[in-house]
């Protein structure tokens, strides 16, 4: 099969066959031997198996197993071949990093876990694993195949009071970047104690042990179905403040918002909580930050206003604030349809309850926006939300424009 592949042009130099992933055909970056002897791009020959396929992809010999062995001699040979022909304008393909070992990662987990052994070991064995994990997925993978989750969770709520804080937030930094199961959240959210131990986290003097708590705060929100617990959860006024101040201080750290929109908007899906973030100053931190967010976070701010608009605290907290009405009328038909629909509820919310805000709405040019979102070919609820501002507009809009009057439900927020 090799010998019947013809050479590859790429930037106009012929690539030698043997050089080319039999299953991609392209150059291979990260050559591995299977137990056939065949050579392919990890990448190929995993997703190769990952497909259910059992069998080598040229020979079609069944492989008694799938142990990718680096190819080093062969990546040499092909970085050296990169090399004398980057006049071409060909790159070096970069050393890959091989997946971490099984047999060092159980190693890593026992010597962080056994109480016994001296904190600097343990230490040690947590920060090794953090930086494993932020790695690759494969590593990633790797760790949580060995139980890792639990191990973590223990050193992290173990007695802090014994002087095992810088653990415990070793393990937190390492737990975040694994996706908790229904039971652990349960295990995390049910916990009184637990909880309260996040919520102080949020107020701590590093910066990654606040963002890094918020994070694990917002999983285990998301990933419990009980809203009793949820609830039980929201009622810590300190993890309103705390999120807020993230938000609000740390603008200067892309990692710290993006996380702060998302537990923020995980704590305001509960509505008999939603007073809690408008008391912690969460609607005017929103409106500061909501330009300095992407798209994605952005939707997530937009989808938290419009939560908070729900509530008669959360409208006079946004009606205060000079700029609500400007930013959500530029917002309509800016970012994306889902940021177009929570926009435009928002307004919606906000023109229902204040005179001002109408006044506010039509200053900004929202006429002309609701015109050209009816017209688009954005979703059905945005529609219905930018016809049911129109016709409650319509007593403020100038003689000569018309507005759409028909009559529609407002919908629920999309989660996330």
């Amino acid at each position: 099969m090799p010998g019947s592949i013809e050479p590859l042009d790429l930037c106009n130099v012929q690539v030698p066959y043997y050089f080319r992933c039999p299953i991609s055909l392209e150059l291979m970056r990260d050559p591995v031997t299977v137990s056939t002897g065949q050579t392919y791009d990890r990448t190929s020959i995993e997703s190769w198996a990952a497909t259910g396929n059992t069998t080598c992809p040229v020979t079609r010999a069944p492989l008694s197993d799938f142990t990718l062995i680096p190819n080093h001699t062969l990546r040499r040979l092909i970085q050296d071949w990169c090399v004398a022909n980057r006049a071409f304008g060909i790159e070096r393909i970069p050393t890959p990093k091989q997946p971490a070992e099984p047999g060092m990662v159980r190693s890593l987990l026992s010597q962080a876990s056994t109480v016994s052994n001296p904190f600097s070991v343990r230490h040690s064995a947590l920060v090794r694993l953090k930086g494993l994990a932020r790695e690759s997925e494969k590593n990633r993978n790797v760790i949580c195949s060995h139980e890792a989750r639990e191990i973590l969770m223990r050193i992290l709520f173990s007695d802090v009071s014994s002087g095992s804080s810088e653990l415990s937030q070793e393990a937190l930094a390492v737990l975040v970047m694994f996706q908790l199961t229904e039971s652990e959240c349960t295990g995390i959210g049910s916990d009184s104690n637990r909880v309260v131990y996040l919520s102080e986290l949020l107020f701590h003097s590093s910066i990654e042990v606040r963002v890094n708590s918020a994070s694990l705060i917002e999983t285990v929100l998301a990933g419990m179905r009980s809203s009793d617990l949820r609830a039980e959860i929201c009622n810590v006024d300190e993890i309103f403040a705390g999120v807020t101040d993230i938000l609000k201080n740390l603008s200067s750290y892309p990692r710290a918002l993006r996380i702060g929109v998302r537990a923020l908007f995980a704590l305001c899906l509960l509505k008999q909580t939603r007073h809690k973030a408008v008391q912690a100053g969460a609607a005017e931190t929103l409106i500061d930050r909501l330009t300095d967010l992407d798209k994605c976070d952005a939707e997530r701010a937009l989808a938290t206003i419009e939560l908070l608009c729900r509530i008669p605290s959360g409208c006079s907290a946004f009606a205060s604030h000079a700029l609500t009405v400007p930013l959500l009328v530029k917002t309509i038909l800016r970012i994306s349809d889902r940021a177009t629909e929570y926009a435009a509820g928002a307004l919606m919310a906000l023109c229902s309850e204040s005179e001002q805000s109408q006044k506010d709405a039509v200053s900004a040019g929202v006429l002309t926006q609701l015109l050209l979102l009816v017209q688009s070919d954005c979703t059905d609820r945005a529609k219905r939300k930018a016809q049911m501002l129109l016709k409650l507009l319509r007593d403020s809009w100038p003689e000569d424009s018309i507005g759409n009057s028909d009559d529609f439900a407002c919908s629920e927020i999309v989660p996330f």
